[in-house]
């Protein structure tokens, strides 16, 4: 390793340090404010709205993010456009979060003197409880002041880490006291890998209006072969008299049958009994499970006993399910 190497390793380990020695005073720092924070969100019936200029307004917009996706309605507000005619978007049952380390961001106070002006409740984070941001805030979420991990003591790393791990204590919070679950997460997140898994099956088949392909038990070979061939999913479910379903007929199964030389018989001779099938309101994270352990590439969905779709692992493939 050349010494330039272990030069920026050296950097690298000191920025870590202090950041972890900032975090821990964030930690110690925490007082009963912080649950009167969450209190107030809870019990706010209008949008948490977060604001913040520079690198606070990027830590806001993460922030806001988080509490959007975590059950908490929440937006990002920029204080410049607040002042140009954004303010209408704080209504009285609002709750403003305005972050700023020094608090004396400038930008902040038309946000301010609104908020003061109608009533809308301010969540403050900030070192300073005598900044112009402390001294009208209700709330006063304090961030400790601690060094800053540049060399030059000036661009903010130590103080955004706090202001955006305090936002992350903040959204986990509220999200305890909403009781929000995985469901919650995924309804919010349908286009993520977790969110995909947490759909259920009549998710799944919203956007497909096709008909599974179905024959009844005593058609015969050619309606079968007809049926598997139309419906291009490899199988094709059997019903009975009543559209109950009773089996299933793959590919494999057909060509089993016609290797003993029959040419003759019913769906119901060449049928597997039974075979796996599935409910709208299964999660497809138990589908893929199920289909992935039993080693089969498709499964009808039923409703009172009928088959009114079905699930193939390549369609599960392409929309990113596996």
């Amino acid at each position: 390793m050349t010494s330039g190497s272990q030069s920026d390793l050296d950097t690298a380990r000191r920025v870590i340090r202090i950041e972890r020695e900032a975090l821990d005073a964030l930690s110690e720092n925490l007082d009963a404010s912080f649950s009167q924070a969450v209190d107030t969100i809870v019990g706010c019936d209008g949008y948490l709205i977060v604001a913040g200029v520079g690198k606070s307004g990027h830590i806001g917009q993460k922030i806001a993010a988080t509490l959007a996706s975590t059950g908490t309605p929440a937006f990002f507000l920029h204080p410049t456009e607040a002042s140009h005619g954004d303010l209408g978007m704080v209504r009285p049952d609002s709750v403003v979060l305005a972050i700023s380390y020094s608090g004396e961001t400038r930008e902040l106070i038309d946000l301010l003197r609104y908020c003061r002006s109608n009533n809308v409740k301010l969540i403050a984070m900030t070192r300073s409880a005598d900044s112009l941001l402390g001294r009208n805030a209700d709330i006063l979420l304090s961030l400790p002041a601690h060094e800053e991990a540049c060399p030059n003591g000036l661009a903010p790393t130590s103080s955004t880490t706090m202001t955006l791990v305090m936002g992350d204590a903040l959204a986990v919070a509220l999200m305890a006291r909403r009781g929000f679950s995985r469901e919650d997460f995924g309804a919010r997140h349908p286009g993520g890998k977790l969110g995909k898994a947490l759909h259920t099956v009549a998710d799944y088949l919203m956007s497909r209006d096709t008909a599974p392909p179905v024959v009844d038990e005593e058609a015969a070979l050619r309606d079968v072969i007809q049926a598997i061939a139309e419906g291009r999913q490899g199988c094709v479910a059997v019903v009975d008299a009543d559209g109950k379903y009773t089996g299933i007929i793959t590919d494999g199964d057909l060509r089993r049958y016609m290797q003993d030389g029959s040419e003759a018989g019913t769906a119901r001779q060449m049928m597997t009994r039974g075979g796996k099938t599935f409910a709208k309101g299964d999660r497809i994270a138990l589908v893929v499970d199920v289909m992935t352990k039993l080693r089969i590439s498709n499964g009808f969905v039923l409703e009172d006993g009928k088959p009114v779709g079905i699930i193939h692992t390549k369609d599960l493939l392409e929309e990113g399910y596996i």
